[in-house]
């Protein structure tokens, strides 16, 4: 007893240190989000404020403009763009007139905090039990998250008010006390927006018959109120234009995500279409309710209310983007029985919501119906496909474990490792991977187009001072033999194809393969060698940034033939860019050379045969002879090449320590006993 009393003395001072040191590091990174929502919030601010009048608040115009509701003698669908029920101008038009001096500071700083608070709700409506670190960090990764969102960056630009409805819904379903009161708040949303009076049945069949009756009340008496102050007006919107159906922009935009947009982008009009949308809208609606229902009555209230919020988009004649906010407040539901998986949807919404739809999906023509509604697609995915655990599941808070190699002692002490980077030995999510590849690509490809000198002269100067530069160490270093290789390969006209070929399209293919094979066959691998691309092309965007530079065929008086693009006009001033979709100064390293590189180093550690080795690193040579040969590359360009790449699997190495595949092997081989220990081992 003395001993077990002396030894449990340090024990739980141990204890009390590590809950300590938990308490600080959540202490901490609570204040980081919170500083980012803040940063977030003041980018928003100053992005709006610092926009020229007449270039921000445009749909405000709608309200004080010299065509706007507040200077209309007449209806108020006689201004310009208004499309809101008679109602929201019944109660918005007197606010925007007092308001009207101080429009654009007391507006946006207005939507800040309607935004603040709409995180803070989302935040505290999760399901119980909910975890001490969740309960610190949600509001703040919800605010950023809010601030980061296109419907919220579309609301401050636009000044338009759909933060309301949606905040007016949250506050109804969890803040309110009485069910009448709540049932009100939600009459009021759904009388600015009349497809939220799908939360009616939604509350009637969880029970909660009274706030179901107040929400038609109350939308049934405001909307009386507006018809009888604005008789007019309430006809031109309820009868005429069927609760607002042609009002505002067309309604086959891009910008309209409901299914009656989508099906006039689809070619698809008159009774036919109208036909479509309705049996379609009825069927979204009834899956949505049965599955918002089923997840109330599970204790996951939030996700319900987000459920029936896509719904309504989807049945809605115009949805809007800033009105799209409900498919951002599906990220809270779980999917997948994996902890790998759960991921997935969440980081899906996440994209989906914050970065333009061509940066989703690739410029292809046959995948543009999928990429001019996105939106609306994962707005139908979350109201009638997606599988969300039930709480009574058993995966729900314990997922299947991601398995990790053991840790490594050869890292760097000084060096900061993050979890994220730890060796897993499981395949990841296909879905995940294909999305953030993707998503990569669309910035490596936007941050390489910003970083061009393009169309202006001074950038164009410098690429080409900085091309003289590396002619010149060339001559010193006597590797000057751009000029020799382009003319000699011109001459024979079936190897200039070939390198013309090659060229242009074992850039991707090479790569993509690689990377789909390690996938499939070798996933321990795939981590590792992925993690050293991505390395690689970080750092040759920091050098496209810093040094742009033009390549050989674009170097006046040099005679450099360019076999690939055909003859530059070099009188253009934008003979450079070619086309608007890649940066032709960013040659300095060579991706086209390292990623080859890569390719070669990964296929030579990995491949089990010789051959295979050999053929891998004969990529990055025909490709070091095709850039030099097509003039698309000086010879220095392929050793910046071969040094990120270096650089990335250096980073690999630092972070991560040696493959997890050696070190499992490893591993394995000194668990297995030895010939002695066999020897010894009784049979």
């Amino acid at each position: 007893m003395a001993n077990a009393e002396h030894s449990g003395r340090p024990a739980e001072a141990f204890g009390a240190t590590a809950v300590g040191g938990t308490r600080t590091r959540l202490r901490a990174a609570r204040l980081g989000l919170w500083m980012l929502a803040a940063v977030l919030a003041v980018r928003q601010l100053t992005v709006v404020l610092t926009t020229p009048r007449g270039e921000r608040l445009t749909d405000l115009e709608t309200w004080v403009g010299p065509e706007g509701v507040l200077h209309v003698s007449g209806s108020l669908y006689d201004s310009t763009r208004f499309t809101g029920t008679p109602f929201s101008g019944l109660v918005l038009k007197p606010l925007t007139r007092s308001a009207e001096q101080a429009l654009g500071w007391g507006w946006t700083f207005g939507t800040l905090l309607l935004v603040v608070a709409l995180g803070v709700v989302a935040a505290r409506a999760l399901p119980r039990p909910v975890g001490r670190r969740t309960a610190l960090l949600a509001a703040p990764v919800a605010i950023s998250l809010l601030m980061l969102s296109l419907p919220v960056r579309n609301t401050l630009w636009l000044g338009q008010t759909s933060i309301i409805p949606v905040l007016l819904v949250l506050l109804g379903c969890f803040v309110a006390r009485g069910r009448r009161t709540s049932g009100a708040l939600i009459g009021v949303a759904a009388a600015l927006q009349p497809t939220l009076l799908l939360f009616a049945p939604l509350l009637w069949f969880t029970g909660r018959r009274r706030a179901a009756t107040a929400t038609g009340v109350t939308f049934a008496a405001t909307t009386a109120l507006a018809w009888a102050a604005m008789p007019q007006d309430s006809s031109t919107y309820w009868v005429h234009h069927m609760a607002g159906v042609g009002l505002g922009g067309p309604a086959d935009d891009l910008a309209n995500q409901s299914l009656h947009g989508a099906l006039l982008r689809l070619g698809l009009e008159g009774p036919l279409e109208i036909g479509l949308f309705l049996l379609l809208g009825a069927a979204v609606v009834t899956l949505g309710l049965r599955r918002a229902v089923h997840y109330a009555r599970d204790g996951q209230l939030l996700l319900a209310v987000a459920v029936t919020g896509c719904a309504a988009i989807a049945v809605s004649p115009t949805a809007w983007q800033h009105q799209l906010l409900w498919v951002l407040l599906t990220a809270v539901g779980r999917v997948g029985s994996r902890a790998s998986d759960r991921l997935v949807w969440p980081v899906a919404v996440v994209l989906a919501m914050t970065l333009p739809a061509k940066m989703m999906l690739p410029n292809m023509a046959a995948l543009y119906p999928l990429r001019d509604n996105v939106v609306l697609l994962a707005a139908l995915a979350a109201a009638t496909a997606v599988p969300f655990l039930s709480r009574t599941s058993p995966y729900f808070r314990s997922p299947v474990p991601t398995q990790y190699a053991p840790p490594v002692p050869t890292r760097f002490a000084f060096v900061p490792l993050l979890p994220f980077l730890r060796r897993v030995l499981t395949r990841p999510n296909l879905l995940l991977e294909l999305l953030l590849i993707r998503v990569t690509y669309a910035a490596y490809a936007k941050v390489r187009l910003a970083a061009t000198g393009g169309s202006n002269s001074a950038g164009r100067a410098r690429a080409e001072e900085h091309g003289h530069q590396i002619l010149d160490l060339e001559r010193v270093l006597h590797l000057d033999i751009e000029h020799a290789v382009n003319h000699a390969v011109v001459k024979i006209g079936w190897l200039r194809n070939f390198f013309d070929f090659y060229y242009t399209s074992f850039h991707f293919i090479v790569p993509l393969t690689v990377l789909g094979l390690l996938y499939w066959r070798r996933p321990v691998d795939y981590r590792w060698a992925r993690a050293g691309l991505g390395f690689a092309t970080l750092l040759a965007l920091i050098g496209f940034w810093l040094y742009p530079l033009a390549p050989p065929r674009l170097m006046p008086d040099l005679g450099i033939i360019d076999t690939v693009h055909g003859v530059q006009d070099f009188s253009q001033p934008d003979y450079g860019t070619l086309t608007a979709l890649t940066n032709q100064y960013a040659a300095m390293p060579s991706l086209h050379f390292g990623w080859s590189l890569w390719c070669g180093l990964v296929i030579a550690i990995i491949a089990p045969k010789t051959w295979m080795k050999v053929l891998g690193l004969l990529h990055p040579v025909f490709t070091a002879s095709a850039i030099v040969a097509t003039g698309n590359h000086w010879l220095l360009d392929a050793a910046g090449g071969a040094v990120v790449v270096g650089a990335g699997f250096g980073l690999t190495y630092l972070l991560q320590g040696p493959r997890a595949r050696t070190v499992v092997a490893a591993a394995e081989l000194s668990s297995e006993p030895s010939a002695s220990e066999k020897d010894r081992t009784p049979s």
